[in-house]
């Protein structure tokens, strides 16, 4: 018994990586994203990069219900190609004359879409396992995009084969087990820029175009930051001239 809460002491001393590192999801390396540090800033390249692995890869199986197609001019879309990217998804319209209903093709202000209709057809395409939207999971999984690049470019291993029972070895996976075969390959998209997609590249591109969808306000965010500190350092050197101003004619 003493060993037992002496076991629990230490992993509450450690802290949570400690406790996944006890268990059967390892810990994930930490990648020098620029968006890190108060004054990190998203890579508009890197983030054109990763939204063509999305479209390639991605978004076959995953949807990204809270990102509308306008909000890529942030990461360097100009409006047309936005109007040219949402052309190619199909959304549900309004209802006939007769109140069936229709679809339409998506308009900049759209939502990316699901490619299932509903979770009964995403299960049946994928095994019974339901491919998780990906508007949060940057943010949603603990170690954000450190997790979702390991588990893309290490997480499987050199031996990518399905088990007895159709998982796939995942060591980054909770469980270590996933649902997913491996989905990147070497030049699985072929990039605007013409960088070498390698599995390492386009797994780091999507990861930092992930954090981008799961949190687009981070540059403001921080830059509020900065000019709320600056204001509170001058404010309190005003304050404390004031105080010596004050009080300079008063005996202590």
């Amino acid at each position: 018994m003493k060993r037992i809460i002496l076991s629990f002491v230490a992993l509450a001393f450690l802290g949570p990586g400690a406790a996944q590192a006890a268990g059967d999801q390892a810990v994930p390396p930490e990648q020098a994203w620029s968006f890190n540090g108060i004054f990190g800033t998203y890579d508009r390249a890197q983030l054109l990069r990763g939204l063509e692995v999305y479209r390639g890869v991605c978004a076959n199986c995953h949807g990204l219900k809270y990102i509308r197609f306008r909000d890529l001019e942030a990461i360097g879309l100009s409006e047309d190609e936005v109007k040219a990217i949402a052309a190619n998804y199909i959304v549900d319209g309004e209802p006939d004359s007769f109140g069936d209903p229709t679809t339409r093709e998506a308009k900049p202000f759209d939502a990316f879409p699901s490619p299932f209709p509903n979770d009964a057809a995403a299960r049946a395409s994928n095994g019974g396992a339901l491919p998780p939207d990906l508007s949060l999971v940057a943010k949603s999984r603990e170690h954000g995009p450190d997790y979702v690049h390991a588990l893309l470019a290490l997480g499987y291993g050199e031996d990518a084969e399905p088990g007895p029972t159709g998982l796939y070895h995942n060591e980054y996976m909770p469980g270590g087990s996933i649902a997913m075969p491996p989905p990147l390959f070497e030049d699985a998209v072929e990039y605007h820029d013409g960088t070498a997609a390698t599995v390492d590249q386009m797994s780091e591109d999507v990861s930092a175009f992930l954090m981008w969808a799961a949190e687009p306000k981070l540059e403001a965010r921080k830059s509020m930051g900065i000019k709320v500190i600056l204001f509170l350092l001058v404010l309190t050197g005003m304050l404390y001239v004031s105080k010596r101003k004050l009080w300079a004619n008063v005996e202590h």
